[in-house]
């Protein structure tokens, strides 16, 4: 009953008018920042972070929200028209859904995905509101003993179930707690790290990094490439599936949605992994695995509604324990704590209507996708005829305009486009810039935890293991390091990446 009356609050807030505006606004620029290749959500949502100063907290973060899943809606559409994946967790969609555009039934794929897509959010939506209460009341026995070890332990995941290499993966985690700590010390007042610079003594601002990591190296990026455009293959044509496609569609959809919610709450694995796990299931169950490739719907089917969910689920550690499971989360704890909004279990109490607002915002703008979606396909298809010559000077100044607004300070600027630059350097490196901004928003957080565990235990190390909570955490934590060093484990987390690259 507490559960449907919480509910009801959330649609209450939900549905006024300006909620509902900011939730469209979101859900439209995402689709848009996904079926353009080359931005993705994480740049956008640090170019928007300064509007959100001036909208209210539930507004602001309804907008990022919509943002996010909806570019794993909008990186859909160009994955199966132009083979182009317009988001990183619709790489795996191009390999059945383009297929099944070429053999003609480009409607029926993307209707798959949009309704697969919604099915697998709205399910991820009810296990947000089902799961995150109970998780809030765990979170209010934490003391910063655990709350430093689930640090560890997300961090731990952030590297295991990233892409890529672990050793590198790890040296961008420890980079981006070294960045954590740059600035003046909270508890002596002492300035480090700051090299005798004044900008810096109140550390490097997240969005800063996040700008110049995701959105000035991807456009460096991206004019590298040039104006590469795939043509569309055939017309859109039915947007109905036929009874073979749905029959084959449905279990897939079922397991990716389960799949994708499992592993999106997991710190790190998010939309990515859920996608290319829900393909390599798929295609092992399948009794016809050499369909898959040439267009089989289950391979369309799984790894969108996988991605989809994945993307939902991965606000439940945000909103309850107040850890970022990805980079987007984390650049939504800065929008929380814009608003002077502690990220954790207290925003349920403190600030219901956020809380539940946000959660019900998430199945309208799941609605609104579908219908965004599906109808204006020819609106999307005409922007992808936009040769990004003309895209990224637009780009250029609005990332520009949006991280002199944080401090109207020239000199974040140059510090943006000093990362730009680190950050094509990594790209090239293949070093993946999610885990550095995981590090650098969570560093602060773990010293602070860490120093006050200390101060309560009297300067005691053993507390963090003498405390059962933060003993099984950290146990967690090293039982994953141990797993993923064994031979077998490095094969296959390298092959699940394997077409990614």
């Amino acid at each position: 009953m507490e559960l449907f009356d919480n509910l009801m609050l959330g649609f209450s807030v939900a549905f006024t008018p300006e909620n509902l505006a900011y939730a469209l606004l979101g859900c439209v620029l995402g689709t848009l920042i996904g079926v353009l290749p080359g931005i993705g959500p994480v740049p956008t949502i640090a170019m928007l972070l300064p509007i959100t100063y001036v909208l209210p907290p539930v507004a602001g973060l309804i907008m990022l929200a919509g943002i996010y899943y909806g570019a794993q809606y909008g990186g859909s559409t160009t994955a199966i028209l132009v083979a182009l994946p317009g988001e990183t967790s619709a790489v795996v969609t191009v390999l059945d859904g383009h297929q099944m555009a070429r053999n003609g039934r480009a409607g029926a794929a993307l209707a798959i995905a949009a309704l697969g897509s919604f099915f697998a959010g709205c399910v991820a939506t009810v296990l947000l509101a089902a799961f995150a209460p109970p998780l809030a009341e765990v979170a209010f026995k934490f003391g910063p003993a655990e709350y430093f070890s689930l640090m560890v332990l997300g961090l731990v995941g952030a590297v295991v179930l990233a892409s890529g290499s672990l050793p590198k993966a790890i040296c961008m985690i420890l980079l981006g707690l070294l960045l954590g700590m740059v600035g003046t010390d909270v508890n002596s007042g002492v300035a480090r790290y700051d090299f005798g610079i004044p900008e810096l003594q109140d550390g490097i601002d997240f969005a800063v990094v996040a700008m110049g990591v995701f959105g000035f190296s991807e456009i460096m990026n991206n004019l590298e490439l040039g104006d590469q455009r795939v043509e569309i293959t055939g017309k859109v044509g039915s947007l109905y599936p036929n009874k073979q496609e749905f029959k084959e569609s449905w279990p897939a959809v079922l397991r990716g949605t389960a799949m994708g919610s499992v592993l999106g709450i997991l710190p790190g694995g998010g939309a990515v992994l859920s996608s290319f796990a829900s393909y390599t299931l798929e295609k092992k169950i399948s009794r016809n695995p050499e369909r898959f490739g040439k267009g089989h719907p289950a391979g369309l089917a799984g790894p969108e509604s996988a991605n989809n969910a994945a993307a939902q689920t991965s606000f439940i550690p945000l909103l309850t324990l107040g850890i970022p499971g990805n980079a987007v989360t984390a650049l939504m704890i800065g929008a929380m704590t814009i608003h002077n909004i502690q990220p954790g279990p207290q925003v349920m109490t403190s600030h219901p209507e956020l809380f539940w607002g946000l959660i019900a915002s998430m199945w309208i703008g799941n609605l609104m996708l579908v219908i965004l979606n599906l109808p204006l396909v020819g609106l999307w298809v005409k922007l992808l005829k936009v040769p990004y010559r003309l895209l990224f000077p637009a780009i250029l100044v609005f990332c520009t305009v949006g991280v002199y607004s944080l401090n109207y300070n020239v000199f974040d600027i140059l510090v943006t486009a000093a990362f730009g630059f680190v950050g094509y350097v990594w790209s090239k490196l293949r070093c993946e810039g999610a885990p550095l901004l995981l590090g650098l928003v969570l560093g602060p957080m773990m010293e602070e935890n860490f120093r006050r565990a200390l101060l309560l235990s009297r300067g005691d190390y053993t507390t963090f293991l003498t405390r059962p909570l933060s003993l099984s955490l950290l146990v967690v934590a090293a039982f994953l390091v141990v797993v993923v060093a064994l031979p077998s484990v490095k094969k296959k987390r390298e092959a699940t990446f394997v077409e990614e690259d």
